[in-house]
């Protein structure tokens, strides 16, 4: 069994795919960095594991998925329960790392008590049907691979300006810290000057009142 909670990073434009076990009452939840208008399809299978044939199978009728994605403001882009098997689609608007959740809609459906969930996340021109698009469109093979490619450049320019903000924003986060360590050392010296002083105060105080000096 996989371990109970775990995050996946996923490069932009990459396929995912993996499987991963869910209790009756747990939640998985997955981290995609992913640029700004940029089209996420992910595709799923859930299986119960079966005592008697000591392996997993197709699930029961009634045995749903609730998907839940989060935009990197937390807000809830997606929030919607889906079947044994099926897909989901969103479309993200703010550049960042996008939280998807998969947990089961129900906590009795069977005595074992454990899932196995397939899952297969496209995120980019790698989500895009083109032999669907060929048909709704009727595009020759010339046209579609045009536009297959003309997909790949708008996809990797929108990858060039995520690493751009990234960059943008680990350089701000980089000079806050610096700054911050600054100030911290300047506020370290002050203070060991102003203990020092009120030591040597406090020491010729003492030597007056003992008629020292």
């Amino acid at each position: 069994m996989l371990i109970s909670c775990f995050s996946v990073l996923i490069l932009i434009s990459n396929v995912s795919c993996l499987y991963f076990h869910i209790g009756e009452t747990q939640k998985k939840c997955f981290i995609e960095e992913i640029p700004d208008e940029t089209m996420v399809v992910g595709k799923y299978k859930v299986e119960i594991f079966d005592r008697n044939v000591n392996d997993y199978i197709p699930t029961v009728y009634g045995l749903g998925m609730h998907v839940e994605v989060r935009d990197p403001d937390d807000k809830i882009i997606l929030s919607r329960t889906y079947a044994a098997e099926g897909r989901f689609t969103f479309t993200s608007h703010t550049a960042g790392e996008h939280v998807v959740c998969l947990h089961s809609n129900s906590t009795a459906w069977f005595s074992a008590g454990q899932l196995r969930v397939h899952l297969d996340i496209q995120v980019g021109e790698h989500a895009v049907d083109y032999q669907q698009v060929q048909a709704k469109d009727k595009l020759s093979e010339l046209q579609l691979r045009v536009r297959q490619l003309l997909d790949q450049v708008e996809q990797i320019t929108k990858e060039q300006n995520y690493q751009r903000y990234r960059e943008e924003r680990f350089r701000q986060t980089s000079e806050s810290t610096n700054q911050r360590v600054l100030w911290w050392s300047i506020a370290q010296t002050v203070i060991l000057l102003i203990t020092g002083f009120l030591q040597m105060k406090h020491l010729k105080s003492f030597f007056e009142a003992k008629k020292l000096v």
